[in-house]
């Protein structure tokens, strides 16, 4: 667990108020500093001084920044100056008063990274207070799986690719965002496992704790799964999508979401947090038609979206094409960059129902795909494959 984080005040009304914030993020109780060090008072014989240095986040009241000896210059008497309080990153000044210019100049001479105004920035610092507990770092890579017609096989694309992301050591969560798609879990035979499906959290709200949320979901092939559960349909809310993808991807690794074709409100929710959409697409002419109106919807809210072109289920031809359409023509046709070909493999339907998931054989045409697919996405070298 993180250490605690330090609060810094003698103004009592300003810890209530900080106290109650710590609460709000779901952070463990912070050690609290009752003033800060003094030009009397060396910086070792300071009480927050050792967790000045360990602890994630520091909060300065205001009060003692105006008050202590906190970045006192040299001075005569006094070698050196005050204590000599170290710089570190995870400070932040919290005051009251928006007509106090000379708060910012106690921010720099704390060496605050920023200086927070309450109560208007109380949202922000909650979540800013959380994250530093949780030890939030670079937000997930957060990949988005659609269909370009129903039966494209959008899910067994996204079920591979958080099988073949985990088997890669990746922290990785497979999230179903389609209530008709009968349940991820399924896929990963992971449909008896214990823990919370969508009904479960359709009432999330605010910020949701990324460990938290792993925690609670089934887990299956060392990777993190919410789906769907088999009971009566339960609408989640668009609130409840932002609270829990948020959650997902402030946790880092990698996310997958299976997208219906159909975007309502909750799904646009999901749509705006993507990295990357990918629009699975067979390589028909039929589907490149249903495709053009799903990839119309999709880049409205994507910023990156491109195509997946399945050859045809069985060897038609040497590639499995239909005469004069393949990939990049399909890709043409659609207006959408290319993230490469799809193979097409065969058992793969006849292993789902032994309960191997899609991107379980490693030397399976899905299973190379994919791991080419984060081979490239993971290193920033681009996603075509």
């Amino acid at each position: 667990m993180a250490e605690n984080i330090l609060i810094v005040t003698e103004d009592a009304e300003l810890l209530d108020d900080l106290l109650r914030l710590c609460a709000a993020a779901g952070t463990p109780e912070p050690q609290v500093a009752h003033g800060g060090p003094s030009g009397a008072v060396g910086w070792a014989a300071w009480s927050g001084a050792t967790q000045w240095e360990r602890a994630p986040l520091v909060l300065v009241g205001d009060d003692c920044a105006a008050a202590s000896g906190f970045g006192d210059p040299p001075g005569p008497g006094t070698p050196g100056g005050g204590p000599a309080v170290p710089r570190r990153p995870g400070v932040l000044l919290v005051g009251r008063d928006w007509d106090d210019p000379g708060v910012w100049e106690r921010g720099v001479r704390v060496g605050a990274e920023s200086v927070v105004l309450l109560p208007d920035a109380e949202a922000w610092l909650t979540d800013r207070i959380a994250d530093a507990v949780e030890g939030v770092g670079q937000s997930a890579l957060t990949v988005g799986v659609v269909g370009g017609r129903g039966g494209a096989g959008a899910s067994t694309l996204a079920c591979a690719l958080a099988v073949t992301a985990a088997r890669a050591g990746e922290r990785t969560m497979l999230i179903d965002a389609d209530p008709l798609g009968g349940g991820l879990d399924i896929l990963l035979g992971a449909e008896r496992t214990t823990g919370l499906r969508w009904p479960d959290l359709a009432q999330a709200r605010g910020r949701v704790g990324g460990s938290a949320l792993a925690d609670s979901l089934p887990r299956a092939h060392e990777l993190h799964v919410l789906s769907w559960d088999r009971g009566e349909h339960a609408a989640v809310p668009s609130d409840a999508m932002r609270s829990v993808l948020g959650a997902a991807r402030r946790r880092g690794g990698v996310v997958v979401v299976d997208l219906p074709r159909q975007v309502d409100e909750t799904v646009a929710e999901a749509l705006v947090q993507l990295d990357l959409g990918l629009a699975v697409v067979p390589a028909e002419l039929r589907a490149v038609a249903a495709a053009h109106r799903v990839a119309d919807r999709m880049r409205l809210a994507v910023r990156d979206l491109r195509a997946v072109v399945r050859s045809p289920g069985g060897p038609r031809t040497e590639r499995g094409y239909d005469s004069g359409l393949d990939d990049t023509e399909v890709a043409r046709l659609l207006e959408l960059p290319l993230a490469g070909e799809l193979p097409w493999e065969r058992g793969l339907l006849e292993g789902v129902d032994r309960g191997t998931p899609p991107g379980f054989a490693k030397d399976g045409a899905l299973a190379r795909f994919c791991g080419r697919f984060w081979e490239r996405a993971l290193s920033g070298g681009g996603v075509a494959v």
